[in-house]
């Protein structure tokens, strides 16, 4: 029983702080939401085109939605590095909720149509683009250098948590009621954390100072990757399971619908039993996190903050 409640200790000691526990918790809320939001989207998608055209306006959303991020991911890193996170991530977070009442209004009034899916798919890539490197840079503001591998993989199973959780609640929703109400608890699922931000203890924040302005920045930081092996095999790594291994966002609702025949209710679970073994593997890793990674972390953070230069 000791060796259970120790190892649960080291696994969540990063909600010892106040400041990422108001984090941690709206963002499995919201998180959920983002999710439900994907589950309900792909389906409209597939109730909007038929058997024939289904798999492409799919990929044309999602090619849409990753596109900014695609071409100005670097720019929305140094962007973050420029200014004050905690503000920029309550109008990230606004900015998404926004898209979320429009998905919804559209939907819940019947003058959706595809393009306009397309646009606020496109819209919210623009807002991921400085929405995601914020998030992540945010997690040592918050903890500190030593807990920062914690804080990361307690981050990971957040995601993976609301992964699991959102796309299953919406497949009852849309079987249930309908799809817009999925999109409206999206969009109420972003006021627990931008209250969170609003509520958080500045003095308690370990601000690093501003990336000062200089050319080139972007260029130093790829040169920077590219003579650094680790970073340089993992983010090659990292392409090629992005670029092939995350197309069952597409797969799955045609599987669901056209192979088993099935319907939201099984794209929700198809979507949520993939989230399980992610969710299983983010806690291992929060938990092996342990004090000495925090230190090895204190040098590996100048290295993060140039990859976003």
């Amino acid at each position: 029983m000791t060796r259970v409640r120790l190892a649960g200790q080291r696994t969540f000691r990063s909600l010892h702080t106040r400041n990422y526990r108001l984090f941690f918790f709206s963002q499995l809320i919201s998180l959920t939401g983002t999710w439900m939001q994907t589950t309900a989207q792909s389906w409209l998608v597939l109730e909007l085109t038929g058997k024939a055209t289904a798999g492409s306006a799919l990929g044309v959303m999602m090619a849409l939605q990753f596109l900014p991020m695609l071409l100005f991911g670097m720019w929305g890193g140094l962007i973050a590095d420029r200014l004050d996170k905690r503000r920029t991530l309550i109008w990230t977070q606004s900015a998404a909720a926004v898209l979320a009442v429009v998905l919804w209004v559209i939907v819940l009034t019947g003058v959706v149509d595809l393009w306009m899916i397309y646009v606020l798919a496109f819209l919210l890539g623009c807002v991921t683009v400085f929405d995601n490197p914020t998030r992540q840079a945010f997690v040592i503001e918050m903890v500190g250098r030593d807990d920062v591998a914690n804080a990361v993989g307690l981050n990971s199973a957040v995601f993976n948590g609301a992964r699991l959780i959102g796309p299953a609640v919406a497949g009852v929703l849309i079987s249930a009621i309908g799809i817009s109400p999925a999109f409206m608890l999206n969009a109420i699922s972003f006021i627990p954390v931008i209250t969170a931000l609003s509520l958080m203890r500045t003095r308690e924040l370990l601000r690093q100072a501003p990336l000062p302005r200089s050319k080139g920045q972007v260029r130093d930081g790829l040169r920077y990757v590219w003579r650094t092996p680790v970073l340089r095999s993992t983010v090659l790594l990292v392409t090629v399971i992005a670029t092939f291994g995350f197309n069952f966002i597409i797969v799955l609702p045609l599987m669901a619908r056209y192979v088993f025949h099935g319907g939201p209710g099984l794209y929700g679970a198809l979507f949520a039993v993939m989230a399980g073994g992610s969710l299983v593997g983010a806690l291992i890793t929060a938990a092996r996190a342990r004090h000495a990674a925090g230190h090895a972390g204190s040098k590996a953070v100048p290295a993060a903050r140039a990859i976003t230069r």
